[in-house]
């Protein structure tokens, strides 16, 4: 029914205001009683073989929720009704910001893909936080965190530890966006020296927050882009294995544009951005696998890219990642997609 009746209308319009009416039916939806209880029943599906324990948490299953879609905390309670087994907010930057210019996300119907360049637009890390107090539901959340668009690189440190510091009692884990093409100059903070020297001083702020609320410091992943190289993939994991972070998520939307079957003339159209989707599933999975080949699997890799279907998680997982995240597949496939794709592991 999704598939063939609701998605042909939605894609009649504008991609960005669909997001947000489609949010906004969510919670109005929610505010009825008995409706929590039927998507409970319609999305869920749980079984003990789903269960994992990866970088000290439990999750209820391996499939997640990518950041990008509940950017500012506001789904929580609803999103947990999906059959999620975890659901990652952000990205969040210190301060709100409104993001890139609109038009700014982009459907390719005959790739079954995005191209978004939003720039972070979110409320700020403070906002989030208040909303995570006061959400019901007990789904494990991931808090991605990144810099304002106007923090110079030299100052970007300090704007990851005043998101850390202002997300630390509400969230069970922690993503390092510096893979993101949409704001300048990011994916400069995935080279060697200055990745060492946030990563670094985020580890040891969370050593510190632990020791002061008497708990295990929250674990820390740096999620990169598929456009790097062998060779800087190699300095991935000397700085994941170095700094002693909990693990990395594989991976963030491309700047390739290659292979497409969108008409050209739409391509340059669209302009810049990041592309997820269909084309990204193949070298999201080569970059897991190099990953955890290369690594000898010594910490743990949430693969995400171009999930659309059961196969294509299986893939990821196979590859040795330990846990999946969908969302372009989610927007295509519609909310059934995390039921199928535990269903099909089980």
């Amino acid at each position: 029914m999704y598939k063939w009746l609701i998605l042909p209308i939605l894609f009649r319009f504008d991609a960005e205001q669909v997001h947000y009416f489609v949010c906004g039916t969510l919670k109005f939806l929610f505010k009825i009683p008995g409706i929590p209880f039927v998507f409970r029943q319609l999305f869920n599906y749980e079984h003990a073989s789903l269960e994992r324990e990866v970088f000290g948490l439990k999750f209820k299953n391996p499939v997640g929720l990518a950041a990008g879609f509940d950017k500012n905390a506001e789904l929580m309670d609803e999103l947990a009704c999906l059959g999620f087994g975890f659901v990652e907010i952000g990205t969040v930057t210190p301060l709100p910001q409104d993001g890139n210019e609109k038009p700014r996300l982009f459907r390719l119907k005959p790739d079954r893909a995005l191209i978004n360049r939003m720039g972070f637009n979110n409320h700020g890390a403070s906002v989030a936080a208040e909303r995570l107090r006061k959400r019901k539901t007990n789904i494990l959340i991931g808090g991605n965190i990144g810099k304002n668009k106007l923090t110079p690189n030299e100052n970007a440190l300090d704007d990851y530890l005043k998101s850390f510091d202002a997300l630390y009692e509400v969230v069970d884990y922690f993503v390092v966006n510096v893979s993101s093409p949409n704001t300048p100059g990011l994916r400069d903070l995935q080279e060697k020296e200055p990745l060492m020297k946030i990563l670094a001083a985020l580890k040891q702020r969370a050593e510190e927050l632990a020791a002061k609320y008497s708990s295990l410091p929250k674990p820390i992943l740096l999620k990169i882009a598929p456009d790097l190289t062998n060779s800087q993939l190699d300095d991935i994991i000397e700085i994941v294995t170095s700094t002693k972070i909990a693990g990395v998520i594989a991976t963030n939307t491309t700047i390739s544009r290659a292979d497409l079957l969108t008409d050209d003339n739409e391509i340059k159209k669209i302009g810049a951005g990041g592309l997820s989707g269909a084309p990204l599933t193949h070298r999201s999975t080569e970059v897991i696998r190099y990953i955890c080949d290369k690594s000898n699997r010594a910490f743990p890799v949430i693969g995400v890219g171009g999930i659309s279907s059961p196969g294509d998680a299986k893939a990821k997982l196979d590859a040795g990642a330990s846990l999946v995240q969908i969302y372009t597949g989610f927007i295509y496939e519609g909310p059934g997609l995390a039921k199928q794709i535990c269903k099909a592991l089980v």
